[in-house]
């Protein structure tokens, strides 16, 4: 049994928070039953895996343990979270705090608006295309400054259209980074999902030349129209602190 095939029911496993049944998990990773069931077992052996009383698999204890250890010891966690929540309170919408990973963006960080409101269904750890999204772009800006460096970014899989609006030629989107570059931040005007807008800034978490991720605040257009993001600015600049820096 290779450890590719561990990691498969593994990965698989985070996607069912609910459990899973062995043959749902057989069917969606495409292996024998024999080989799934082993690669549970040795899950289970190390904690990472685990039953409920009804028999459905899911992710073990252990699994939990490490995974929110790890994510609450990340110092750029630490320092974005008040940040965050600052953010979440002033605009009474969903503040996050992402990274990027080659073409996708991960949050790493999220606060919503108070109870009550409608909130985002972003998770920590989701991942969204990152030519689609503010942090995506805001992040892009600093390392695709020329037309052709966005195309060899982009190769030969075409970019994904989330919405009617999301750019996906390289030449729209070397002139929004360009533009996002020249105004000192990104911004995401239903390109990811119709009906939400965003506005978002690189921070330095690990070094004052190169952004350690960025932090944008998500808002539902019909509540807090884009315009009313981009007024605050500055406002939200200044509560980036010593995080902040000019592109």
């Amino acid at each position: 049994m290779g450890s590719d095939r561990v990691l498969a029911v593994l990965k698989e496993l985070a996607r069912h928070p609910d459990g899973v049944t062995l043959d749902e998990l057989t069917r969606a990773i495409g292996s024998p039953k024999p080989t799934v069931h082993r690669a549970l077992a040795a899950l289970r052996r190390a904690g990472l895996a685990g039953q409920d009383p009804g028999g459905r698999y899911l992710l073990g204890d252990e699994f939990l343990r490490m995974a929110f250890a790890h994510h609450e010891a990340r110092p750029e966690h630490v320092r974005v979270r008040p940040l965050l929540e600052a953010l979440s309170a002033r605009f009474g919408e969903t503040a996050h705090y992402a990274v990027l990973d080659g073409r996708e963006v991960v949050h790493r960080a999220k606060a919503d608006p108070p109870t009550g409101a409608v909130r985002l269904t972003s998770t920590v750890g989701g991942r969204n295309p990152a030519h689609a999204t503010g942090v995506g772009k805001a992040l892009l800006a600093h390392e695709l400054g020329t037309l052709d460096a966005v195309r060899r970014w982009i190769g030969e899989t075409p970019l994904e259209r989330r919405t009617p609006r999301t750019l996906c030629t390289a030449e729209e989107l070397h002139a929004e980074l360009r533009a996002t570059r020249e105004r000192g931040h990104a911004l995401d005007d239903q390109e990811n999902e119709t009906g939400v807008n965003c506005l978002a800034l690189p921070v330095y978490g690990t070094s004052p030349r190169a952004p350690s991720g960025a932090v944008s605040v998500s808002a539902l257009a019909y509540r807090t129209p884009l315009r009313t993001l981009v007024d605050a600015v500055e406002e939200i600049r200044e509560l980036l602190g010593p995080l902040k820096e000019p592109f």
